[in-house]
């Protein structure tokens, strides 16, 4: 299967992107549970929470009404670590949506916040 090189976005890029009140469209990709436990909050973003499996179910169906996502912006995806978020995104560029992954996930996000607090 013939893969895109899907954009990336580092957390410190995402974060002077925040700064600069650009509004971003965060598509979060684990499960309902991990997302209520910790998700990025800002009030610049717009935080939407799809489990992976419903965007796997893309793969098999090609239906994306149920999915309420813009396709005329970049969607930051989202997860633990990265990896997910890569999988989900190459899926959703595939169905014309504008997609760029947050690198190193919310492990990451959490290790830079801790770097500018310091």
């Amino acid at each position: 299967m013939f893969t895109l090189t899907i954009q990336k976005i580092s957390p410190k890029e995402l974060h002077e992107r925040l700064r600069g009140n650009e509004k971003i469209t965060l598509l979060d990709v684990r499960a309902e549970e991990k997302y209520k436990d910790f998700h990025i909050e800002d009030p610049q973003i717009q935080s939407i929470n799809i489990p992976k499996t419903n965007i796997f179910d893309l793969e098999e169906t090609g239906e994306t009404s149920h999915l309420s996502l813009p396709k005329e912006q970049e969607i930051v995806v989202s997860c633990t670590t990265g990896n997910s978020a890569a999988k989900c995104a190459n899926i959703l560029d595939s169905h014309d949506y504008k997609v760029i992954v947050l690198e190193g996930g919310l492990t990451a996000w959490k290790e830079y916040l801790k770097s500018v607090k310091d």
